[in-house]
């Protein structure tokens, strides 16, 4: 069986749905490694990737690269490069593929290349499938790429959350759409105890300590930040030592520090600022608790927090719900409601509920969300392509 992939620019640089699709790429690489399946092949179709980006090395796929060639501006500046001939040139070259070698299914991921996929695909009646992450499609979307979904033999999604914002922003069906969850890597999220100079140099000495990674943008309210400061004078009532470490960098911050010092809590609140990714698991083991009553398409970051162990409070309205299977692996509070969140704090941080057991919390979570489950069901989803 051999599948085509086409992706935008996956491996060039760092972001949710790139580490996504690294997942799903792997997964489909531990499927193709099993006897049953040595079968398995696949043409990846980069756009905006290069060689040198360093992709998934593995003998299952032939890689396509398609970063445009520069060309020098005036004097000084930096090189222009072309997106328009990069689409270009992919187009011609799957378009070429997909004749000579008509491969048993596409799989599209990405809305912005949708409809010329769809449009390939249909003319040459080859059966395509659309990955879509979050929010890209829970707004209405252009006709063209809102008829690619709507022909698409089959949509991947992360959660019902963006399934049902994608279902009523775009009239599709849901019994078209399949669930294909984001993962964490268990082997490197594990509990531990908290590094001794990240509490001295926070401050955390026998202290409680709340914790949310999010980026401090204004668009980006939703994570609840505010929400959580808001909530801490009720929450220090019940534990006196209570922390927040904020975890994130942005043009938000100065309006969260001026939050925190009108509500009298500016001790309390500690601005961590940009964590890089080989760091981050030791702010996690900082944590007893991991707080964002967030508006997440699924929110990785409550995965990261259970694989360590952390019990985690979530929104009660978004993708969380997945993770978080519907309030059996944590708690769900109205996202903009400082007194519900306040309550869910206190709950976590007295530790009697068995959302609190570490490790309950990290089995629970890996045993559905882990490199070895998205292999599974990547392996089911194939099935139904290929009915």
């Amino acid at each position: 069986m051999r599948h085509a992939f086409v992706f935008i620019e996956v491996f060039g640089c760092e972001g949710g749905i790139q580490s996504y699709i690294q997942d799903v790429l792997r997964a489909y690489s531990q499927l193709a490694s099993q006897p049953d399946r040595s079968a398995m092949a696949a043409d990846v179709f980069l756009l905006r990737d290069s060689p040198g980006d360093h992709p998934l090395k593995d003998s299952c796929f032939t890689y396509h690269y398609f970063k445009g060639e520069s060309q020098q501006s005036s004097a000084g500046e930096a090189p222009l490069a072309h997106p328009m001939i990069q689409r270009v040139r992919l187009t011609l070259a799957l378009a070429t593929y997909l004749i000579r070698h008509r491969p048993d299914h596409v799989f599209c991921g990405h809305i912005n290349l949708s409809a010329m996929v769809a449009q390939l695909c249909r003319s040459l009646k080859i059966p395509y499938t659309i990955l879509t992450y979050g929010k890209e499609v829970w707004y209405k979307l252009p006709p063209k790429e809102k008829q690619a979904l709507a022909r698409a033999d089959r949509i991947w999604t992360i959660s019902r959350y963006s399934r049902d914002l994608a279902h009523q922003a775009n009239q599709l069906p849901k019994a078209r759409f399949d669930m294909l969850p984001c993962v964490v890597d268990g082997g490197i999220f594990t509990p531990g105890p908290p590094a001794p100079e990240l509490v001295e140099c926070y401050g955390l000495q026998n202290s409680r300590v709340l914790t949310t990674v999010a980026r401090l943008w204004p668009g980006d309210i939703y994570k609840g930040v505010d929400v959580t400061i808001r909530a801490l004078p009720e929450i220090a009532k019940a534990f006196p030592t209570v922390k927040y470490v904020v975890i994130g960098r942005g043009d938000d911050q100065p309006r969260l520090a001026e939050l925190a010092a009108d509500l009298g809590v500016a001790e309390r609140v500690i601005f961590a600022g940009f964590v890089p990714d080989d760091a981050l698991i030791d702010h996690y083991r900082l944590a007893d608790v991991y707080v964002m009553p967030s508006k997440e398409g699924f929110g990785i970051v409550y995965l990261e927090a259970m694989a360590c162990g952390v019990p985690v409070i979530a929104g009660d309205d978004d993708g969380s719900a997945d993770p978080l299977q519907d309030g059996r692996m944590g708690w769900q509070v109205p996202h903009r409601n400082p007194e519900a969140v306040a309550i869910a704090c206190i709950e976590a941080l007295s530790g009697k509920d068995q959302r609190c057991d570490a490790p309950w919390l990290r089995q629970e979570s890996l045993a559905s969300f882990s490199a070895p489950a998205l292999a599974t069901r990547l392996g089911e989803l194939l099935k139904i392509s290929a009915a």
